[in-house]
């Protein structure tokens, strides 16, 4: 993915991760696929305050979501601050925790998809 993927493309990566995933959780796709959410997340809140208030696309990703609420509605905030954490979580390797399991990165994906669709600028 180039750095500038749209939000759809990453979420279609971390799918393309999902449907060849085997059963087994072995592997870096576990955290791959919690990596492309993550910065599909990021991507939807950037190009948001890209059409909403230019001047805060270019802040820390953590002043963008602390905004969110402010100008979205506060579902969706808290939705993407659960999402992000929950998948910042999953991104980082630590030989004593497990790796997300494949429902979990199926209901973050689900989740991704609704904010990606929330922040999406509605036409007309």
């Amino acid at each position: 993915m180039s750095p500038s993927s749209t939000p759809e493309e990453l979420l279609a990566g971390a799918d393309r991760l999902l449907g060849t995933a085997t059963v087994s959780i072995t592997g870096v796709w576990p955290r791959a696929v919690a990596l492309l959410l993550r910065h599909a997340l990021e991507e939807a809140l950037r190009r948001y305050w890209h059409n909403r208030q230019p001047r805060l696309a270019h802040c820390p990703t953590h002043a963008q979501a602390l905004c969110l609420e402010s100008y979205a509605d506060p579902d969706t905030a808290r939705r993407w601050s659960a999402a992000w954490a929950g998948l910042s979580r999953a991104c980082h390797y630590h030989g004593y925790e497990l790796a997300p399991t494949h429902a979990e990165l199926h209901a973050w994906r689900d989740d991704v998809e609704r904010v990606i669709g929330a922040l999406a600028p509605r036409m007309g």
